[in-house]
């Protein structure tokens, strides 16, 4: 289940790369498609109910992402104005998410798929007849997708299609929407159902929207269902992957994780790729991983090689081992060596977590060295955002990789 969070998320200082521990553990997931002969496929996200996301054009301009579903339109049918609640972005009623149109044609000159996400947890929502349905259809063309309308919400951009996160209401018309939608051509539909098989809203079943046949992509939410989340571990998650994909007729299937640690089902990004990923992505229907929340998204698994994640740019964060402890990382970066070349003596910033001009970063030693023995690599991270470096000459690039070599790296200076 989704929802709208009241939790914002620190940001940090100038590096724009997340602290390891004062975030929650948000990941993005670049995928080795094994078995997959045109490895079609890639990262679906969710991308509006949280303002520390940043925009969506900044969303897309990180190149991690195939697809984005903004989320949400939580108010229609039965005789309601469909409004949008994209948390604070921007407010529909005032007009102010038509600046949003250029972010959405950034997002698609990139090759992204854009999409709209109907439902959410929160909202007021169902549907009450073909007609509604119908309605509804021809709404969403006229105003977000290749119709016309003097007032369309996010200005002139045309929207790739619908994405049905159906969660509330009922599950009745929702097919004859999907077919609606379908008639005007080239609509691309999506579904987020719960991993719980069937789908309360979404089927499949007699008269489901997954029961059309017309969905190209199915996100399946491995997380908040005991039973068929992590909680019930590998297993449980692959019987309910296998009952999705055997019974619902769609393009391609992805496996839908949060970003957040605290989630109930979070499943471990080394469990993810080591364990999970390998039970399913031999379907020629995998098609990916989707992410709930696109918040933070900057540390990148590559499946089978783990993650990357930079350390030492807020004082919050944690110590050093404790973030190798978590067992999440395979390279951990400190960063920066901020000052260096053109006769300048070589120097930290660790913002906060150690002083070395008063010699207190020493007490990070014994921090790599436990990181190092959990196997994970630790590396030293040249530059920044900010800082006083450059390099004026072959000699001294040469002495500064002696400085390193002697002062961090084989040999003790």
């Amino acid at each position: 289940m989704k929802f709208i969070p009241n939790r914002a998320h620190p940001s940090n200082m100038e590096t724009n790369k997340p602290s390891l521990l004062s975030l929650p553990l948000l990941f993005l997931l670049s995928m080795a498609f094994a078995g997959v002969s045109n490895a079609a496929g890639g990262i679906a996200v969710y991308w509006g109910q949280n303002t520390a996301e940043g925009t969506l054009a900044a969303t897309c301009a990180t190149n991690n992402y195939n697809y984005v579903n903004i989320a949400f339109l939580n108010t229609f049918g039965n005789g309601q104005t469909p409004s949008l609640n994209l948390a604070g972005h921007c407010d529909q009623a005032s007009g102010t998410c038509a600046t949003l149109s250029a972010d959405i044609r950034a997002c698609q000159s990139s090759g992204i798929k854009v999409m709209l996400s109907l439902g959410g947890q929160i909202g007021t929502y169902s549907l009450s007849s073909s007609d509604d349905a119908t309605q509804l259809a021809n709404y969403l063309w006229n105003k977000f997708l290749g119709g016309s309308s003097s007032s369309r919400p996010f200005g002139d951009a045309v929207l790739d299609g619908i994405d049905f996160d159906i969660e509330m209401g009922g599950s009745a018309y929702y097919d004859v929407l999907a077919q609606s939608l379908r008639k005007f051509g080239q609509v691309s539909l999506s579904a987020a159902p719960q991993c719980v098989y069937p789908d309360a809203s979404l089927g499949p079943g007699a008269n489901t929207a997954l029961s059309t046949g017309l969905f190209d992509y199915v996100w399946i939410q491995f997380y908040n269902n005991q039973g068929c989340d992590y909680r019930s571990g590998v297993n449980g998650i692959v019987k309910s992957w296998n009952q999705f994909t055997s019974g619902v007729t769609a393009t391609k299937f992805f496996v839908g994780v949060p970003a957040a640690t605290d989630t109930p089902g979070y499943v471990p990004p080394n469990v993810l790729t080591s364990q999970v990923i390998p039970a399913v992505n031999g379907s020629p229907k995998y098609g990916g991983i989707m992410i709930w929340q696109s918040t933070g998204t900057r540390q990148c698994v590559d499946a089978g090689r783990g993650i990357a994640a930079y350390w030492g740019q807020n004082g919050g964060e944690g110590r050093l081992y404790e973030a190798c402890a978590t067992g999440n990382y395979a390279y951990v970066n400190i960063a920066f060596l901020n000052v260096f070349g053109r006769g300048r003596t070589p120097s930290l910033n660790l913002a906060g977590n150690c002083d070395p001009s008063a010699g207190t970063c020493t007490g990070i030693s014994r921090g790599i060295r436990r990181c190092q023995s959990m196997g994970v690599k630790v590396m030293l991270s040249l530059g920044g955002a900010n800082g006083q470096y450059s390099l004026s000459s072959s000699d001294d690039a040469r002495q500064l990789a002696d400085y390193l070599w002697n002062n961090y790296l084989g040999r003790r200076a």
